[in-house]
């Protein structure tokens, strides 16, 4: 829009006003993104802060070749990324190809001392196979199945058609159950018929 790059013009000269009209503009739908990601208000007005914060010192790469919502939904979706990882993957369960689920950490605060190692162990191996996945794959496993985003809210921030995210996301689960079976630390399940049509249905 001629406006929205009409302040970031000014931003772009050191006209706080006019950033903090952007701010006005962008920041409910950078908190529900936050909000869909984190599933707590409270560390999505965190990372609301964080987003612009970093926005404001960012103001001299943005190169208008991307609109400005898109180019502040690109640093939410980095920092939500980051966000995800420090939390242990304590969100929807990752999934294979087949819809088999992979194991994540049991978060739950009565676990005894040896679930709370297995649970250490498992978010090593996670964070280990992940960190071998290409950066295309790694981000969009993780913003579907740790951060919960649709296919659609996926697309919108990655520039990508629906049937491409769906695609690259089969390939990034193939290639991460690969990686976790390679290193062979943890037990995966098999996928059932159930199972591969809830996902063909999800």
């Amino acid at each position: 829009m001629a406006d929205e790059q009409g302040l970031m013009q000014r931003a772009r000269k050191g006209e706080v006003a006019a950033f903090e009209q952007i701010v006005l503009l962008y920041e409910r739908k950078v908190y529900a993104l936050a909000l869909r990601s984190t599933g707590s208000e409270a560390d999505a007005a965190d990372l609301v802060q964080e987003v612009f914060l970093r926005a404001w010192r960012s103001l001299g790469k943005f190169r208008g070749d991307s609109t400005v919502s898109t180019w502040l939904y690109r640093i939410t979706m980095n920092l939500c990324i980051d966000f995800s990882r420090r939390k242990n993957f304590q969100t929807t369960p990752l999934v294979n190809e087949e819809g088999a689920a992979l194991p994540l950490p049991d978060t739950h605060p009565g676990n005894s001392p040896e679930a709370a190692l297995d649970n250490r162990e498992l978010s090593r191996e996670l964070r280990a196979a992940l960190d071998e996945l290409s950066e295309e794959h790694r981000k969009i496993v993780l913003l579907r199945d740790v951060s919960g985003l649709s296919y659609q809210e996926i697309g919108r921030l990655l520039s990508l058609e629906e049937g491409t995210v769906k695609s690259r996301l089969a390939r990034a689960r193939r290639n991460l159950r690969a990686i976790l079976q390679k290193r062979g630390n943890i037990p995966l399940p098999s996928a059932s018929k159930g199972q591969e049509r809830r996902q063909e249905n999800g």
